[in-house]
């Protein structure tokens, strides 16, 4: 490539009108290195999906899935 195809055209707005303009431009390095709340959220979900997972093994456990089938066929019943 040449040089001049590797610089950016023009320059960036002083104010960015556009909505797309403004996430261009927005320094989203700048937060994520120097915000604690980035580090938290990712510590967090990686902590919460195991978790997570193990309530949905227990939700969906086929005792469970019988359960709540003849409780919705009783509740039909009553309701007819």
């Amino acid at each position: 490539m040449s040089d001049a195809a590797a610089k950016p055209v023009g320059r960036p707005m002083k104010f960015p009108y556009t909505f797309s303009a403004k996430i261009a431009q927005f320094p989203y390095k700048f937060y994520f290195q120097n915000q604690w709340i980035w580090k938290f959220y990712a510590v967090g979900v990686l902590v919460s999906i195991p978790l997570f997972y193990k309530i949905s093994q227990m939700a969906n456990s086929p005792g469970n899935v019988a359960k709540w089938a003849e409780s919705k066929r009783k509740e039909a019943e009553s309701h007819h």
